[in-house]
C-alpha cells in the first residue's frame, strides 16, 4: 500500500516524536530515581549520626539513649523507621521501640568509621538500611566497637517513585498528543500548495483552465513556472500542427486544380507531361516545407543548452562529403558562450539549411561565426557566391511562409529557417558579405 505524502510525514514525525519523548522520559525517570535514592540514603545517614550523638555509654559498658529520640517514629511500633545498635561481639545493645514486632537482622562487626548501605527484605517488607561502625572508650584501658544501623521501609519511596512516573508519563503522553495534533495542522497547512497544484492540474485536465493560475510559495515557483512553460509549449506545438495541416491543405488546392483542369481537357496537350512534372515538384516542395514547419519543436522547458560549435562542425563535415567536387573551405568560429537554448533537431535544421545554401552558391569559401550578442545567440553564415539582390531579400524570406514554390537554391530552406526563428522569437536578415562578397545570412535568437 502506497502512503500519501501527508501520511508518510505524519508517520515519520510520530516515530521520531515517540522515540524522543520515550528517551527523554527514561532519562528523567532514572534521574529522579537516583535523586530520590540519594536523598533517602543521606537521610538515613543523618539519622544514624544523630543516634550516635544521642548515645551515652556508662563506665560499665551500658548504652543509654534519651527518652525523646531525634525522630518520633522510633517510638511508634511499625512506623517504618527502625534503629538498632549491635556490639562487635554480636550482642544487641539497643533497638528502637518501632522494631518490637519486626525481626530484622542488621549488620554488625563493622570497622569504626566504615559506612555501609544495603537493602533487605523482611516479611515481604523492603527496607533500605545504613550501618556505621563506631568505637567508644569504656574506660581508659578498654575501647568497644558498635554498629549503629537505621532502616526505613521503602513503601513511601516506591509510592513517591510511582506517583512521579505516573505524572511524568502522563505529561509526556499528553504532550505527545498535543504535538502530534500541532504537527498534523502544520503539515496540512504546509502541504496546501501541493494540493492547490493538484487541483489546478485537475482543472487543466477538465478544460476549465489552461495554466496553473494559483499563488504559490517561492520554493514552488520554479516548478509551477516550468509546468506552465511546458503546457504552453505543448499547446503551441498543437496549434502549429493544426495550422500546418490547414496551410498544407490550402496550398495543395492550386496544383491539384491545375492537374484536374489539364486532365479534363478533351485533347491532352503536348505539354501535359511537363505540366504534371512541374505541379508534382511544386506539391513535393509544399509538403516538405509544411512538414518541416510542423516538426519545429521550439524552445522546450527544462532542456539543456547546446554548444553550437560542435553541431556546426558535424553539419559541415557532412556537407564536405556532399560537395567534395567543389573543395569548399569552411571556417567555423564559435565562441564558448555561443549556446543554443532549444531542441537539437531545430538547431541542426537551421545549420543544415544555412550551410547547404552557402555551399551550393559559393565559389569555394564559407564562414560560419557564432557568438553571444547582448544576451542573444548571433549566428551568421557568409559565402563568396553571387549573393542575393536587395530587392529579392524580402521575397526570398517570405516565400516559404505563403507556401509557394521557390527559386532553385533559395526560398524553401531560408523559409524554414525563418519559421524556426519566429518560433524562437528570433530574427533573420540577409545582406552582402563584407568579407567574402557573397551573401551574409544572420540569425539572432534570444535566450529566453
Amino acid at each position: 500500500m502506497k502512503l500519501s505524502l501527508t501520511a508518510r510525514l505524519l508517520l515519520a514525525g510520530s516515530i521520531a516524536l515517540t522515540a524522543f519523548l520515550g528517551i527523554t522520559g527514561l532519562i528523567l525517570d532514572r534521574s529522579f530515581r537516583d535523586y530520590a535514592q540519594q536523598t533517602l540514603q543521606e537521610r538515613l545517614e543523618a539519622e544514624t549520626v544523630g543516634l550516635v550523638a544521642a548515645a551515652v555509654l556508662d563506665d560499665d559498658g551500658t548504652l543509654h539513649f534519651p527518652t525523646a529520640l531525634p525522630e518520633a517514629r522510633y517510638n511508634a511500633i511499625d512506623s517504618g523507621l527502625y534503629a538498632q545498635v549491635v556490639s562487635n561481639d554480636g550482642r544487641q545493645r539497643w533497638q528502637s521501640p518501632s522494631m518490637e514486632e519486626l525481626n530484622v537482622s542488621l549488620p554488625h562487626d563493622i570497622a569504626p568509621g566504615q559506612r555501609l548501605f544495603h537493602r533487605l527484605s523482611v516479611g515481604g517488607i523492603d527496607l533500605e538500611a545504613f550501618s556505621l561502625g563506631i568505637s567508644f572508650d569504656v574506660n581508659r584501658a578498654v575501647r568497644e566497637g558498635f554498629t549503629f544501623s537505621v532502616a526505613e521501609n521503602l513503601a513511601a519511596f516506591n509510592d513517591q517513585l510511582t506517583a512521579f512516573r505516573r505524572s511524568l508519563w502522563g505529561g509526556l503522553g499528553s504532550a505527545a498528543l498535543i504535538l502530534l495534533a500541532v504537527q498534523g495542522i502544520v503539515l496540512h497547512w504546509s502541504l496546501a500548495p501541493l494540493r492547490a497544484v493538484a487541483e489546478d492540474l485537475a482543472d487543466i485536465e477538465s478544460g476549465r483552465h489552461q495554466l496553473l493560475a494559483g499563488s504559490y510559495p517561492r520554493e514552488m515557483r520554479g516548478l509551477t513556472d516550468n509546468l506552465n512553460a511546458l503546457l504552453a509549449s505543448q499547446r503551441e506545438h498543437l496549434d502549429r500542427h493544426r495550422h500546418t495541416l490547414g496551410d498544407l491543405a490550402h496550398s495543395l488546392k492550386t496544383p491539384l486544380a491545375v492537374l484536374r483542369g489539364e486532365l479534363e481537357k478533351a485533347t491532352p496537350a503536348p505539354e501535359l507531361p511537363a505540366v504534371i512534372g512541374e505541379q508534382v515538384r511544386r506539391m513535393s516542395e509544399i509538403v516538405d516545407y509544411q512538414l518541416q514547419r510542423a516538426a519545429t519543436s521550439g524552445r522546450l522547458p527544462l532542456s539543456a543548452p547546446l554548444a553550437l560549435g560542435a553541431a556546426a562542425r558535424k553539419v559541415a563535415n557532412s556537407l564536405n562529403k556532399v560537395y567534395a567536387d567543389k573543395g569548399v573551405e569552411c571556417r567555423i568560429v564559435a565562441d564558448d558562450d555561443a549556446l543554443f537554448h532549444g531542441e537539437e533537431g531545430d538547431l541542426l535544421e537551421v545549420l543544415g539549411n544555412l550551410l547547404d545554401n552557402a555551399y551550393k552558391w559559393c565559389r569555394g569559401q564559407v564562414i560560419l561565426h557564432a557568438t553571444d550578442y547582448q544576451g542573444s545567440l548571433q549566428l551568421s553564415v557568409e559565402d563568396d557566391g553571387p549573393g542575393i539582390a536587395a530587392q529579392q531579400v524580402e521575397a526570398v524570406i517570405a516565400r516559404g511562409v505563403r507556401g509557394d514554390t521557390s527559386s532553385p537554391g533559395h526560398g524553401i530552406g531560408l523559409a524554414i529557417v525563418q519559421d524556426i526563428a519566429r518560433v524562437y522569437a528570433g530574427r533573420l536578415s540577409i545582406e552582402p558579405s563584407p568579407a567574402l562578397g557573397g551573401a551574409k545570412i544572420t540569425l539572432l535568437l534570444p535566450r529566453t
